[in-house]
C-alpha cells in the first residue's frame, strides 16, 4: 500500500503554517529593532533608509498577521514563506546599496581604493546579516534538502546582483561596478554559495529528525499524537489514521509488561473486543504489532468523559440520568454476556458519556481486558490461580473469595456498584486499604442511598440495592432482567435537550479523564 506524504496530510499543513507565522514573527520584531535605531537618526535627519526599513518592518508584520489567521493552504504557506523572503530581502539589498552610497558621501571617502575597502567591508556584512536571516527560515520551517537549496540560491540573487552590479561612488549615488571589480560579487556568490549549503545540511538534519521521529511515532497506518492516560496493561494515545485522516484511540502495550503471558492478555482483549458490535460498547478498528514487537489497537475516539470525571465535576447525578446510563450498559452487557464473556472490571472509569453522532450522553463500555470467557476453554488460564482481578470498590464478593465462581450476576453487582456511586457521589464502600475495602464487599451491607438533600425514588433505590446483595442468587440473574426492573421504576425520561444542557455547562472532555489502574490481589485459598 503507497505510504501517504507528510506534505499532503492536514497535520503537515497546519504546522507549516505555524512555523511560516513563527518565522515572519521573528523577522517583524527583527526589524523593529532595526527601525527603531533607524528612528533615533530620522529625528535628526529623516532619510529614504528609514522609510525602506519601515516599510519592510510593515511587510513583515502583515505576513505574520495573515499566517496567523485562518485555515492557510500549503501553497499559501510556501509562497508566504519564500515569496515573502524574497520580497523582503530584495529590499534589503537594495537599501544596503544605499546606506553604503551615503556612507561614502557622509564621511568623505574620497579615494577608489576606499571606496572599494567599504564596499567589500559592507557588501559581506550585509550578506552574513542575509545569510541569517534565510538560516533562521531552514531551522524553523519544514522543507525538503532539495527543496532547501533551491529557495536559498533564489533568495540571494537579488543581494549578488545588486553587489555585481551597483557599486557606490565615493561622491555619492550609484554606478554600474567596472569588470576589474568584479572580484567582489564573485566573493559574494562564492559566500552564498557556503550558505546555500549550510542551509541545505541544517533542514536534511531537521527533516530527516523529523521523518525519524514520525516513523518512530507510526504504528501501522496509524500516528501517534499525544498520550492520554495508561492503565495496568498499557497507554492510550491520541492517534490519526494516515490514509483515511479518521481520529482514533491507540493502545499499545506496555514495554514493561511484554513477556509471553501479558501478550496472550493483549491479544486476547482484542480479540474478545472485536467480537462485540453492541452500539453502547465502544468499536474496534484495527490490530497489530510493529517491527520490533509492540502490540497495539485501534478503537474509536470518543468524545466525552468517562463517569467518575463526570461525578467529580458535577456532584451526584439526576435518577433520570441514571436510569439512561443504567438502560444502556446493560444493552452492551447483554450482547456480552449473550456471546459468553463477563466484563469483570465494570466501574465508573470504564463506562464512558459521549457526544456521537449529534446525540448527547451516549454510553460507551470500555476496557474488556479482565474479560472472561463463560465456556471452558482448553487454552491455559491468563490469570493466577491464587490472584483476584479488578478494582477493589467495585468488585463482587464473589470474585474476592473465588474469582473462579464469577459469572454474569457479577458484573451486574459491579454495575449496581457504579449506579450507587452515580446516585450517591460516594463509592459504596470506603475503606483505608484495599484488603478492608474487599472486607466490606464480603460482610458489610452497604448504607441507603437517599439522605436529608438527596432523595432517590424508592423502586430505583431498591433495584441498585438488589444488584448489591451478597448472595448472586437474590440479585437480578441478567443484564435482560436489570434492564426491565429499571425500565419498571417508571422514572420521567432524560431527554436529549437536558443532556445537551449538562454538557453546554460542564464542557468536560476525554482528555480530563483520569485514568485508573486495576488491581490484582494476592489471596491465600482455602484448600
Amino acid at each position: 500500500m503507497p505510504r501517504t506524504s507528510p506534505d499532503s496530510s492536514e497535520d503537515a499543513r497546519a504546522f507549516l503554517q505555524r512555523r511560516v507565522a513563527l518565522y515572519w514573527q521573528v523577522i517583524f520584531f527583527i526589524s523593529v529593532l532595526s527601525t527603531g535605531m533607524g528612528a533615533a537618526g530620522a529625528l535628526v535627519e529623516p532619510g529614504f533608509d528609514f522609510v525602506v526599513v519601515s516599510l519592510l518592518t510593515v511587510q513583515a508584520g502583515l505576513f505574520w498577521w495573515l499566517c496567523r489567521r485562518g485555515k492557510r493552504s500549503m501553497r499559501f504557506s510556501r509562497w508566504m514563506e519564500a515569496g515573502g523572503l524574497f520580497l523582503n530581502l530584495s529590499g534589503g539589498a537594495l537599501l544596503g546599496r544605499y546606506l553604503l552610497a551615503s556612507f561614502l558621501s557622509d564621511h568623505g571617502v574620497a579615494s577608489p581604493e576606499g571606496a572599494l575597502m567599504s564596499d567589500a567591508y559592507v557588501s559581506m556584512m550585509l550578506m552574513g546579516g542575509t545569510g541569517l536571516m534565510v538560516a533562521i527560515r531552514a531551522a524553523l520551517i519544514p522543507s525538503a534538502p532539495g527543496l532547501t537549496a533551491l529557495v536559498s540560491g533564489a533568495i540571494g540573487v537579488p543581494m549578488v546582483l545588486a553587489t555585481a552590479f551597483m557599486t557606490p561612488l565615493a561622491e555619492g549615488g550609484l554606478a554600474l561596478r567596472p569588470p576589474e571589480h568584479l572580484w567582489l560579487p564573485g566573493t559574494a556568490a562564492m559566500m552564498w554559495g557556503f550558505v546555500i549549503l549550510t542551509c541545505t545540511v541544517i533542514s536534511w538534519v531537521i527533516y530527516g529528525l523529523q521523518r525519524e521521529v514520525r516513523e518512530a511515532r507510526r504504528f501501522g497506518q496509524y500516528v501517534l499524537e499525544k498520550k492520554l492516560g495508561s492503565g495496568g496493561m498499557g497507554e492510550v494515545y491520541l492517534a490519526r489514521h494516515g490514509m483515511m485522516r479518521r481520529p482514533s484511540a491507540v493502545k499499545l502495550l506496555r514495554l514493561d509488561r511484554a513477556g509471553d503471558l501479558d501478550v496472550k492478555r493483549f491479544e486476547r482483549e482484542v480479540q474478545l473486543t472485536a467480537r462485540l458490535t453492541h452500539p453502547n460498547t465502544i468499536t474496534l478498528f484495527d490490530y497489530g504489532r510493529t517491527e520490533d514487537n509492540v502490540f497495539y489497537y485501534a478503537m474509536e475516539l470518543l468524545d466525552g468523559a468517562n463517569l467518575q470525571r463526570i461525578v467529580e465535576v458535577s456532584g451526584p447525578q439526576a435518577p433520570e440520568r441514571v436510569v439512561r446510563i443504567l438502560s444502556m450498559a446493560c444493552g452492551a452487557l447483554t450482547e456480552a454476556h449473550g456471546i459468553g464473556l463477563i466484563h469483570r472490571d465494570i466501574k465508573p472509569a470504564n463506562i464512558m458519556l459521549c457526544r456521537q453522532g449529534g446525540e448527547y450522553d451516549v454510553v460507551k463500555v470500555l476496557d474488556f481486558g479482565l474479560v472472561k470467557e463463560l465456556a471452558s476453554s482448553p487454552e491455559p488460564k491468563l490469570t493466577g490461580a491464587a490472584t483476584v482481578t479488578g478494582s477493589p470498590q467495585y468488585m463482587a464478593p464473589e470474585s474476592i473469595r473465588d474469582p473462579d465462581s464469577v459469572d454474569v450476576r457479577t458484573d451486574i453487582y459491579a454495575l449496581g456498584t457504579v449506579a450507587y456511586y452515580l446516585l450517591a457521589g460516594v463509592d459504596v464502600f470506603d475503606g483505608k486499604s484495599v484488603v478492608e475495602i474487599c472486607g466490606q464487599h464480603l460482610h458489610e451491607l452497604p448504607k441507603p442511598i437517599s439522605r436529608p438533600g438527596l432523595l432517590i425514588p424508592a423502586k430505583l433505590e431498591a433495584v441498585v440495592l438488589a444488584c448489591l446483595e451478597k448472595d448472586p442468587a437474590r440479585r437480578p440473574q441478567s443484564a435482560t432482567e436489570l434492564r426491565e426492573r429499571i425500565a419498571a421504576c417508571d422514572i420521567e425520561p432524560w431527554d436529549s435537550a437536558r443532556a445537551q444542557r449538562w454538557w453546554q455547562e460542564h464542557p468536560v472532555t476525554v482528555e480530563d479523564n483520569a485514568p485508573q489502574e486495576s488491581w490484582t490481589i494476592a489471596v491465600a485459598r482455602r484448600s
